[in-house]
């Protein structure tokens, strides 16, 4: 039960990406942070999330150059 729940958790936080994108930032810190418990837990983490997370880190590793 716990992967459906990061699942519909992480779902959120997309949807709040797209449609309040003037806080982006906070929305991404919170999306790693449900990365970090899912890893910290064992559960899997699907491909694309991890592809997403990536691309965020390096999008971030831009804005700080």
């Amino acid at each position: 039960m716990a992967l459906e729940s990061f699942k519909a958790q992480i779902s959120l936080l997309l949807e709040q990406m797209v449609n309040q994108p003037q806080d982006e930032h906070e929305v991404q810190e919170q999306l790693r942070e449900k990365l970090r418990e899912m890893r910290a837990m064992g559960l899997p983490l699907p491909a694309d999330l991890v592809a997403l997370e990536k691309r965020l880190d390096e999008d971030l590793d831009v804005e700080e150059s």
